[in-house]
């Protein structure tokens, strides 16, 4: 049955006005979007009875075809306005796989009864009431009749009403493209997730995160933008998307939800821009198009985003935003392929995609970098070796020559540089990275980190501190903050790392601030942990030989330092702070000959943190070893050379 719309309804202290659209809590007006508002008065007509989730789209978007999203968003806007609890209890009960229902009391009430309330309706009148709810005497000249007591009155709830109308304006479901604009703050906080398989083909599967990725590569431009990294969206892939709780675990103002269909040659994609507090939708679109036109998605997608968000562009951003070059629709999909495959750590089977796509269409950048990267990825983890590591730096600078300012090659380029023992030639790649986007958290972090291989602390530890401001959860859960274990800030270091993540890479880092903190059970029991969850990972194997250490069983704890030692010379690879660490374990251990050894490889390979050296407390049993003098000034010469040239 429809709401009159001669009455109003009561309901736990709501008053609902549907003829004059307004919806009042305890006398005061709350604000709802027209969707919201459209929900709760069908809600209301069907009070009680389960309204499934095809029959409350068809209701609100009788003539669209909209995701399931929209309504998702819309209930949970709803619920927020109401005060209603997350799962809904007071008011609007979810049916699990089903729907919802309105569960709260409601009351008829007549508007006579309701002389205050009828007086606020009145004044709502242009917002969408009826034109006979006011008289046809202009409001000014009845103001004017009034006495001044009673003007002030009417004046005061005219301009109530006025701020209620204009805050409802940031309030649409979504704006079309003739509404007014609205100033937007800048540098907003972006997380575009993975598109959802609607049809579940696992042969299409890897668009979903590659698409995203690819709208992300583009954005990164954009300086009035912090748009989340690809790494931090992966886990995203599957599951149900809460808009509240995926925003704050990624710390984001707007999310960008999309899905598709692949049938064939034909793909339809849907995308909406969700501004994450108030879950209004920005922008919502479709594409229809062919297979073969791939390319075009994250061009247009990436324009969309920018318009839904009213940010202005420099000229040097918009001739970056243009689209790219068509390229061929084969090699395009090999590059998405190897893409996805590398986020999931398959790497041979990326670099095999990713060649292919190289020979059918070499002058695309970004194969090349993401080949490089490939490259690299499999040298460190896949046992490469050498040969990759030569192929990944001719990869980079083929990406390089192909586009000089693409940000994320000169990222890539700067972590290989650094990781292979060049923070020399990082520095210069990141540093013209800045120009181009100089809130890149990435490009700040990775300076950060070169400045670390190369001793400088301080400026080290400003630039990362700059990026985990820039993006609280840049690098959180692959990489640790070493330098503030480097300036004995143990407490600070601890406070770095993600809180809840128990991978192996962590537990380890935690483990070590314990031993250094003399914490020794502590740090034994995460030392052991991370030792179980990856026994592979070089630095549990450091850890595992330090709980040997405090278990007072050094042979053991020898024994797995000599054999990650030989596997490293035997693959010719290796991250240099790393081994730095089997070092730092020999030491402890009482094996000054092979921690001097070992230093030695670790600067030869391009950690030269000199200041740390030399108070590093875990090396302090090497410092009357020849050898360790002679180490120290090699590692000084080459830091006070890098402070000259970049400070």
């Amino acid at each position: 049955m429809a709401l009159d719309p001669k009455l109003a309804y009561e309901f736990g202290g709501f008053l609902l006005d549907p003829g004059q659209r307004l919806l009042l809590h305890q006398g005061k007006p709350v604000s709802l979007t027209p969707k919201a508002f459209e929900l709760l008065v069908f809600l209301l007509e069907k009070g009680g009875q389960l309204l499934t989730k095809d029959e409350l789209m068809r209701k609100l978007w009788p003539d669209s075809f909209v995701e399931e999203a929209n309504l998702t968003v819309n209930v949970s806007a709803l619920r927020k306005a109401l005060g209603d609890s997350h799962d809904g209890q007071q008011f609007i009960e979810t049916v699990p796989k089903h729907g919802y229902r309105f569960t709260a009391a409601v009351t008829e009430v007549r508007k006579e009864d309701q002389p205050a309330k009828r007086s606020k309706i009145a004044v709502l009148q242009p917002v969408g009431g009826s034109p006979d709810a006011v008289s046809a005497v202009p409001l000014e000249k009845r103001a004017a009749r009034m006495p001044v007591s009673s003007r002030s009155r009417l004046l005061g709830i005219i301009f109530l009403v006025l701020g209620i109308v204009l805050a409802g304006v940031g309030y649409s479901t979504y704006r079309h493209r003739s509404a007014r604009k609205q100033p937007m703050a800048v540098r907003r906080r972006l997380a575009i997730l993975p598109f959802q398989n609607l049809r579940h083909d696992p042969d299409s599967d890897f668009l979903g995160y590659s698409l995203a990725d690819a709208v992300i590569t583009k954005l990164g431009y954009v300086q009035a933008l912090h748009v989340r990294p690809s790494y931090a969206i992966a886990k995203y892939r599957t599951g149900t998307i809460e808009i509240p709780k995926v925003a704050a675990e990624l710390n984001v103002d707007n999310l960008l939800m999309g899905n598709f269909i692949r049938d064939g040659d034909d793909l339809r994609i849907t995308c909406q821009l969700v501004e994450a507090t108030s879950q209004n939708i920005l922008w919502k679109g479709a594409f229809d198009l062919k297979y073969d036109k791939l390319l075009t998605v994250h061009d247009n997608v990436a324009q969309e985003i920018i318009k839904g968000m009213e940010l202005n562009l420099s000229p040097s951003e918009a001739e970056k935003l243009k689209p790219d070059q068509p390229i061929n629709p084969i090699a395009y999909e090999y590059f998405l392929r190897g893409v996805d495959l590398y986020s999931r750590d398959v790497f041979p089977v990326a670099v095999k995609m990713l060649e292919k796509s190289a020979e059918i269409e070499p002058n695309y950048a970004l194969t090349w970098a993401y080949l490089g990267r490939s490259y690299n990825a499999s040298a460190s983890f896949e046992f490469g070796g050498r040969e990759h590591y030569t192929k990944a730096q001719s990869a980079f600078e083929k990406a390089l020559a192909l586009e000089p300012a693409q940000i994320d090659t000169r990222i890539y380029l700067a972590n290989f540089f650094t990781d292979t023992g060049h923070a020399e030639e990082a520095v210069p790649l990141l540093r013209e990275a800045l120009k181009t986007n100089p809130n890149s958290a990435e490009v700040h972090w990775e300076l950060g980190y070169a400045y670390r291989f190369a001793g400088m602390l301080q400026q080290s530890l400003a630039e990362c501190q700059h990026a985990r401001e820039l993006d609280p959860l840049v690098k959180l859960n692959n990489s640790a903050l070493n330098t503030y274990l480097y300036l004995g800030q143990y407490d600070k270091f601890l406070q770095s790392l993600p809180v809840m993540d128990e991978t192996a890479f962590t537990l380890f880092y935690r483990g070590f601030a314990e031993y250094h903190k003399k914490n020794w059970q502590t740090a034994q029991r995460d030392f052991d942990h991370a030792f179980e969850l990856d026994p592979s990972l070089l630095q549990a194997q450091v850890g595992k030989a330090l709980s040997n250490a405090i278990a007072n069983q050094p042979a053991k704890g020898l024994q797995i330092l000599h054999e990650a030692e030989n596997k490293i010379k035997e693959r010719g690879v290796g991250d240099s702070e790393a081994i730095y660490k089997i070092a730092e374990a020999y030491a402890v251990l009482g094996d000054r000959a092979s921690a001097t050894r070992v230093l030695g490889y670790s600067i030869e390979h391009g950690f030269f943190a000199y200041p740390y050296f030399i108070s590093d407390p875990l090396l302090a049993a090497l410092h009357d070893e020849p050898e360790f003098s002679r180490l120290m000034k090699m590692a000084e010469r080459r830091h006070q050379a890098f402070q000259k040239a970049f400070f």
